[in-house]
């Protein structure tokens, strides 16, 4: 009653709020971005893995500034037993098997963020083009995603990676050149569907080129799909590049990964089971986690998931 008589003598109305509460009670508004990061904080699997993923990043960078064996030195006893000095065991050639497992650890992550950087970025341009222009770039950009799909990856990836050498930035670019196909077919989707939105045909009315609209308007509302299929394609390239490694057709010395560590101990899996199991489990764990962190990033990105509430 004070307020509305205060409010008579000075000729303003005090607010009103249907819901009876002051302004300050109201909660402010938040942007997408923030939606998205707390529903992925929410996200207790792809926290666990996240953590899981920057630990091992961290062990394999870290760890050999203070451990006390190098990866090339091998004048170490053969198929010593796991010990104080040795925690799991050295090779046939006399390596200490752990210094094996950082330095492959290194060149594995090493070698997917490549692929995953390369393939993300050649997805998405030719991805955005085709869908945005459409006609005979759109044909011609289908067809040569249809080339390389029925292409036999593993076969065609070995054999260029036996003509060009087996150095890790080698087996990175190959893998790219059979990765972005699956991403340029979703960013295809995404632009045909977005190509066909106000904003879009605001920016042509205004005067902006193929370049501004793709780059500018387009790109930028589907960063959501790209950040989750660029973290899948690391995963994906972790594997391939273990594969490759596996029959003998990967990264080559001096370089190593733990697609080639895991391929000159599988041997022993049964004889000295901790020589194919330690790199075997690092190589489990990258993948996992990767996976459920991607997983995490999908139902962040989904306005429709209802399983973590923003």
């Amino acid at each position: 009653m004070n307020s509305l008589v205060t409010g008579a003598e000075t000729g303003k109305q005090p607010p009103i709020n249907e819901g009876g509460l002051g302004n300050e009670a109201l909660p402010e508004p938040r942007s997408q971005g923030a939606i998205v990061l707390r529903k992925f904080l929410r996200h207790k699997l792809a926290m666990i893995s996240v953590g899981v993923l920057v630990l091992i990043a961290l062990v394999a960078l870290v760890m050999p500034l203070f451990w006390p064996h190098s990866y090339f030195d091998a004048s170490f006893p053969s198929y010593e037993e796991p010990s104080g000095e040795f925690p799991l065991g050295t090779t046939q050639v006399g390596k200490d098997m752990v210094s094996q497992i950082l330095r492959g650890t290194q060149f594995s992550l090493l070698i997917a963020l490549t692929v995953s950087v390369v393939a993300t970025v050649l997805g998405v341009v030719f991805g955005a083009l085709a869908g945005y222009l459409r006609g005979f770039v759109d044909s011609a950009i289908s067809r040569l995603t249809d080339l390389f799909l029925i292409v036999p990856q593993v076969a065609a990836a070995a054999i260029l990676v036996k003509v060009f050498s087996g150095s890790w930035y080698v087996v990175a670019i190959v893998l790219a050149m059979f990765a972005w196909m699956p991403i340029a077919r979703i960013t295809r989707a995404e632009a045909m569907s977005l190509s066909q939105r106000e904003f879009v045909e605001a920016a042509r009315a205004s005067g902006a080129g193929t370049g501004r609209i793709v780059f500018k308007h387009l790109v930028p509302n589907m960063v959501g799909t790209i950040t989750v299929n660029a973290t899948l394609a690391v995963a994906q390239a972790v594997l391939a590049e273990a594969a490759l490694s596996f029959i003998g057709l990967g990264v080559q010395t001096p370089d190593t990964s733990l697609g080639r560590v895991i391929a000159e101990n599988y041997a022993q899996m049964t004889g000295r089971p901790w020589l194919f199991f330690g790199p075997f489990v690092v190589l489990v764990l990258i993948s996992l986690s990767i996976n459920f962190i991607g997983d995490g990033l999908r139902d962040a990105f989904d306005p429709r998931q209802r399983k973590v509430k923003a």
